[in-house]
């Protein structure tokens, strides 16, 4: 998916007569296109693909996300809450129809769409990321009213890191408040796309019926509501433009053909010499700046009312590039970082990404991949440069969302699934063993919530490590730890909702059972002024007794210097093979301070004197001495509790710079400095751990999803007074 490289080694040295194709293979390479389906949660994605599915003959009735009853959707949680949650790939055909007097490129030839629905909520945003990934192209879809939204930016932002050419379809025109142009010109400014208008709404909100084809100049209609509910939107009438709409579709022509022949150079003669430009001509000319990313067509429809799906369709085949019509993907050789180039060839080397891995009840762990150059057959050996393994292929699956179709054979471009491969992670490189290549795999953001969890019964811990693991290998950004200190289970994701679906999914696919909570702060203490202390452990019990005397003293270290600990006993009044003993008991003391209980630091601890007996001491007494006299020196020592202070950067627009400010305040954070970066306000601040929890949900409540902000562990500080009674309160019960 990457540009190519100036200087790099050619993946095939082979390349057959009959061009890249297998001659075996049903769709060719140039009547294929592999795209995703993109845009913010609630646009009318899944609705879109669902439609996409129905009108391409795959399904014969149509879902829909009320309902649950979606292909796409499958997954019990996604039904049930009416969002997409995981990306989910299906295969579809679709022939554009010979009509008259309109102009398709591809007119009669049938097409193989690889479709990937992508969810829209940011919590799951890595879906998307590994989707953009492997895929040729995409439709970005916009809410009529809303426009370009939050959560837009980011899939748009993906797309472009990924070099994904689309197309934009602005759905839901028949919404009271659409507004079409108001959507392209957010496109332009907003997104900062080169985005012209292909279709024009005939109508708006209930009166919505049809589209103009700008470069057709006809128009299509569908009829009524009711009419049209019956026959699921598949009779519509291709009329001449209305009159109210025949200015405005000149004109849309007319600034289409202008903004292709600023950027192409065919089209760009045609124009300055004044000659008529064919619509075969500005077709081909769209397709190849689209292609190039130069420009994007805009489009407009109902999915929900069964409006305009057919002319996206054929728009995706019109404008959206094949494996042919983009750069080849990109890696480099793990032997000596040198540039590798693998065109798409059914004839070349083997060549794969893994994109995503998925646990099936049925069959066990699934490994999606796209096939980039050569092919895979059962029964062929593949080789993971990352680990230096192979291993032989059992089983290769086409999938339709959940379901699944064994195949003897996957070709260049294919996307597909093995089963029972072991050792692969999201993103490696799967190839030929002779063919030494590593592809970009797909970057992840860092997780911003964290979440205690801690299995409910005896039987739910011994199978909760296992659940947590499978979780953590399928989705890149679900990380799961212990915290050394508190002794808890930890997990991190990117939101609270994408947690409480893992939480879900352990109940439901591993039959665990986790409560889940605000994890435990690591808090500190520490003391303000010396102190001397003294311990003694004395038993006397009829036989040998115990006898244990220590004199020490306590003062405050340097800040992060730790626990110190040195003897300074002379003369032997405590014997020197007692002395370990007493650094340990001492050791352990340091753990949990007198104040709640938390581990004490920068501490300096000198041991000054004692006493013993020749029969009765030993080493446990002088430990338990040790322990008894830091514990005293630590009443006397004024001792403090220390809380964790997080170094905050909040990324935000400036309109939204204020609310998030006095968030901060709120949170007793320390505003540090304020800087414009790249059109935004990056605000630095330093606030404490115990503040934070939460604080992803908040920020996307108070900026509409448009903050971003990261944090790393800074330093400790004084918990004031209020927090500290709360804190011992909270240990007493």
């Amino acid at each position: 998916m990457s540009s190519t490289a100036t200087a790099s080694k050619p993946a095939s040295s082979v390349v057959k007569a009959s061009g890249p194709n297998d001659p075996k293979r049903l769709f060719t390479l140039e009547c294929t296109r592999n795209i995703g389906i993109a845009a913010h949660i609630d646009a009318g994605k899944t609705t879109l693909t669902e439609r996409v599915l129905f009108y391409t003959g795959l399904i014969h009735k149509i879902g829909d996300v009320d309902d649950g009853n979606t292909v796409t959707d499958w997954m019990e949680q996604e039904r049930e809450r009416g969002i997409t949650i995981t990306s989910a790939a299906t295969t579809c055909f679709w022939t554009q129809k010979k009509e008259p007097d309109v102009c398709k490129l591809f007119s009669g030839v049938k097409h193989r769409v690889n479709i990937i629905d992508t969810p829209g909520h940011v919590d799951f945003t890595a879906e998307v990321e590994r989707s953009l990934r492997v895929l040729d192209g995409a439709i970005a879809v916009f809410c009529g009213v809303a426009g370009v939204q939050p959560q837009s930016e980011t899939v748009w932002r993906q797309a472009t890191k990924y070099h994904v050419p689309r197309v934009a379809f602005v759905n839901k025109m028949d919404r009271v408040g659409a507004d079409f142009g108001k959507a392209v010109r957010e496109l332009r400014t907003k997104l900062g796309a080169n985005a012209w208008p292909v279709t024009l709404p005939v109508g708006v909100t209930e009166s919505f019926r049809g589209v103009v084809d700008v470069i057709n100049q006809n128009a299509y209609v569908w009829p009524d509501d009711e009419e049209n509910e019956k026959n699921d939107g598949a009779i519509f009438q291709i009329t001449d433009v209305p009159p109210d709409m025949v200015e405005p579709a000149r004109k849309a022509r007319r600034e289409l053909i202008e903004a292709v022949a600023d950027k192409d150079e065919e089209i760009g003669d045609l124009y300055l010499e004044e000659k008529p430009i064919s619509n075969e001509a500005l077709k081909a000319a769209l397709r190849r700046l689209t292609c190039k990313i130069q420009i994007v067509p805009v489009l407009c429809g109902s999915a929900f009312k069964k409006r305009a799906v057919h002319n996206l369709m054929d728009a995706v085949v019109d404008y959206l590039p094949s494996p042919l019509d983009i750069p080849p993907a990109t890696g480099h050789d793990p032997s000596d970082g040198e540039p590798v180039t693998t065109p798409p060839n059914d004839h070349g080397r083997f060549c794969s990404l893994a994109f995503k891995l998925w646990t099936d009840p049925y069959v066990g762990k699934l490994v999606f991949f796209r096939v980039y150059s050569g092919k895979l057959s059962k029964g062929d050996t593949i080789y993971n440069p990352r680990t230096n393994k192979r291993e032989r292929v059992s089983r290769v699956m086409m999938m339709q969302a959940d379901k699944r179709e064994e195949v003897d054979v996957t070709y260049s471009g294919d996307i597909a699934a093995l089963v029972g491969v072991k050792n692969i992670t999201t993103g490696d490189t799967l190839c030929d063993e002779d063919f030494s290549i590593m592809l970009e795999p797909p970057s992840f953001p860092e997780p911003v919530i964290s979440m205690a969890v801690e299995p409910k019964t005896k039987a739910d811990r011994e199978k909760i490590g296992e659940a947590l693991q499978r979780l953590a290998e399928e989705d890149p950004t679900f990380r799961v730890k212990t915290d050394q200190e508190t002794g808890q289970m930890i997990i991190h994701g990117m939101g609270e909702l994408h947690l409480e679906i893992i939480r879900d999914r352990m109940f439901r696919e591993f039959k665990v059972e986790a409560n889940a909570g605000k994890p435990q702060i690591a808090y500190r203490e520490t003391l303000t002024k010396s102190a001397e202390g003294e311990g003694k452990f004395i038993r006397q019990s009829g036989g040998r007794g115990q006898y244990g005397h220590v004199i020490l003293k306590v003062e405050p270290g340097p800040k992060g210097s730790g626990a110190v600990i040195e003897s300074k006993v002379v003369g032997g009044n405590i014997p020197k093979e007692y002395i370990p003993a007493v650094k340990d008991g001492v050791e352990e003391a340091i753990t949990g301070g007198i104040v709640a209980g938390y581990p004490v630091v920068d501490v300096k601890v000198e041991i000054l004197d004692g006493t013993y007996h020749e029969v009765d001491s030993s080493e446990i007494a002088f430990k338990m001495a040790g322990i008894f006299a830091f514990k005293e020196a630590m009443r006397k020592a004024a001792c403090i509790v220390l809380e964790p202070i997080m170094k905050v950067e909040l990324i935000t627009p400036e309109e939204y710079q204020g609310d998030l400010m006095g968030d901060l305040n709120r949170r007793r954070g320390k505003i540090q400095n304020i800087e414009n970066k790249d059109g935004a306000c990056a605000v630095h601040a330093d606030v404490p751990l115990e503040e934070l929890f939460g604080y992803a949900t908040d920020i996307r409540s108070l900026s509409k999803g448009r903050a971003v902000y990261n944090m790393a562990p800074s330093h400790f500080e004084r918990v004031p007074e209020q927090i500290l009674a709360k804190i011992l309160d909270a240990g007493k019960k």
